[in-house]
Formats: C-alpha cells, structure tokens, sequence
C-alpha cells in the first residue's frame, strides 16, 4: 500500500491549487487574502475534529439511481440473470466508521467559495405560485447484466430527460423520457430531501454547518449502520448536495449555503479539466470513493453548475480506467407556468 511520504501530501495540495489557478475565474466580488482564507480554513478543520467523532448513527430517473445498487433478478428463456444500474455513489465497508481521508483541499474550498460568490451576484428569482421549475438534462448511465456463460456484459442506457417540478409542491413532478410521462408519485407539498419542493428547501438552515448536519443525519439514517446501503454518509451528502444542485430551483441563500456546506466534507478534491455529457469542458470540484470519482463540472468563465458524472479509477466490470460510467449534464432550466411546456428564455446549465 502506498503511502503519503512527510510533506508528499501538501506538495500535492499545492499542486492542485496551482492547476486550478489556471483554469478559475476572479471571484466576482473581493475575495478573502490568503491569510484571512488561511484562517477559515484552520476554523474549518478545528469543527471536523471535533465533529468526526460525535455522529450519531443513523434515489425517478437520474436522482435516484445511485450505488446503492439497484439490482433487479429476471429470468427469460430458463437464464437466471442479474441486472445492475450504476448510479453516482459507491462502497463503504465501513459507513459508520470515523473518516480517515483529508479534509476538503483548499483548492476545492476556494472553488466552492467562488460558485458561492457567483451565486450570491446573481438576482434574485421570482417564483409565482403554481408555475414550476423546468429542467432538461442529457446523458447516460452504465448497466451490466449476466450473459448466458457466467460473464458480465456491459450496456449503456440513455438517460435524457425533462422534467417539471411544482414550485410550492401542489402538484407531483412530471418527467417526459422517450417520449413517455411519467408522474412521481414520492412526490408531494410537504417534499424532502430526496423529493423536494422550492417550500421545503426554503425551510433548510442557510448557515453552513446546521445544513450539513441536517444532510448528514438523513444520510447516515438512510445509509448508516443497519440500512442495506453500502454508501458511506459522506459520500452520500455529497451526492444529496449535487442533487439538490443540479435538479431543482432553491432560494439563493441556500445555493449558498450547499457549497460552503461541500467544502465542509472530508475528501472533496478539484480536477481540472472534465467535459460534461453535452461535451462542455468546465472545472470540476470532485469526491473519491470505492475506485470512482464523482465529479461537479462547472463552466470555467462563470463557475455555473454544467453536470456531474462519475468516472471510474481502476479498471474492472464496469469499465477501463478513466470511463465515465454515469454522466449528466442540465442543458436547460427555467420556470414555466405549468407542467408540460418549454421555458421561452432558459439558463443552459443550474
């Protein structure tokens, strides 16, 4: 097993800080000086100290296949044959246990303080009640299926889709993929984090680290010790957070606060250069987890949310090294007055 030599690991860091420098734009507002960033950073590190120890125990289409593997056993022509649906996410063996990787790296706190500070200059959204939050993405996932001789065959399933949200949550979701509505039925006023609404995401804390406890708490509860999830809880926040990122409209102040809550999760690195589903190139802020990486990728001029995709780390059934086995990417996103239509001026990206 390799190991970290003394001074390897912040050569790296470094490293990273360097190769983002280039492809990031100025924050647009003034950004913290390096000592005072220092400073948050120490203060950041201090509270996941504290915090690693003390936690208590306790995903429709795209935002829901994640794995936690959705495995379905069919049998056709007297073959008994097992189908599983790679979604972001991975393996933990042990969900419970206190975090051994690094904090997030300072370059991924700087990014997500930059997406943060993009999003706190943009205006304010008017939401009108009963119109919905329209949303298109395009992409793929991965499944393998057992062949008649024992081996693994590997496919690729398209994942584009549209999809309405009720802004207040009065009405169910509706998702159009190939052609076909589908209605959700989870879907309701009171909403959560795996289903919500614009009214149940205005309930969250807007402060940081209530927001990431409140996440993590459902996430341990739901892929803890004694669930049936092999995703560990940070894993699994940080999934929840690009979710909630990607596939719905929330109050500005919480955007906010979701990215500043990311740069609070153990693990969260940057990568550089990634290309998204629609094939625009961005600067991804990224987690490594059970031999895959699962990748934010924001447009490099703007610091907009273009998509996510996991790609895997080391070859095996799922794929070669370096392929991306999920990937999405939100080409448009707006409000309509009801379910069904097309925004006439939508954003191209979250």
């Amino acid at each position: 097993m390799n190991r970290e030599q003394p001074g390897q690991a912040e050569q790296t860091e470094w490293d990273e800080i360097r190769s983002a420098a280039e492809v990031l734009p100025p924050a647009p507002c003034a950004e913290l000086d390096p000592e005072r960033m220092q400073e948050r950073r120490h203060h950041l590190l201090n509270e996941l100290d504290a915090l690693g120890g003390q936690r208590s125990s306790r995903g429709a289409r795209w935002t829901v296949r994640r794995r936690a593997v959705a495995l379905a056993a069919f049998t056709a022509a007297g073959v008994t044959a097992s189908v599983l649906v790679f979604g972001p996410g991975g393996a933990d063996p042990r969900p419970d246990a206190r975090p051994t990787v690094r904090p997030a790296s300072v370059a991924a706190v700087r990014l997500l303080e930059k997406a943060a500070l993009a999003e706190h200059a943009k205006p304010a959204p008017l939401y009108a009640k009963g119109s919905y939050f329209y949303t298109r993405t395009v992409g793929h996932s991965t499944a393998l299926s057992e062949n008649e001789d024992g081996g693994m065959d590997r496919s690729r399933t398209d994942e584009d889709m549209e999809q309405w949200t009720s802004v207040d949550g009065s009405e169910p979701t509706l998702q159009r993929a190939d052609g076909e509505d589908t209605l959700i039925p989870e879907a309701s006023r009171k909403g959560s984090l795996n289903a919500p609404t614009y009214e149940f995401l205005a309930g969250l804390p807007t402060d940081p680290g209530a927001l990431l406890d409140q996440i993590h708490e459902d996430a341990v509860a739901n892929h803890g010790p004694g669930s049936d999830s092999t995703t560990g809880p940070d894993q699994q926040a940080f999934v929840t957070i690009g979710d909630l990122l990607r596939a719905t409209a929330a109050p500005p102040g919480l955007t906010i606060a979701l990215y500043r809550a990311a740069a609070r999760i153990p693990g969260v690195i940057t990568v550089p250069h990634a290309v998204d589903a629609a094939g625009r190139s961005g600067v991804a802020v990224a987690r490594v987890h059970d031999g895959e990486r699962t990748e934010w990728i924001f447009e490099k001029s703007t610091l907009r949310l273009l998509g996510e995709r996991t790609v895997l780390l080391e070859d095996g059934s799922w794929g070669e090294a370096g392929d991306a086995v999920t990937s999405v990417a939100v080409v448009e996103r707006g409000l309509v007055r009801r379910a069904g239509l097309v925004c006439e001026e939508c954003d191209s990206g979250a």
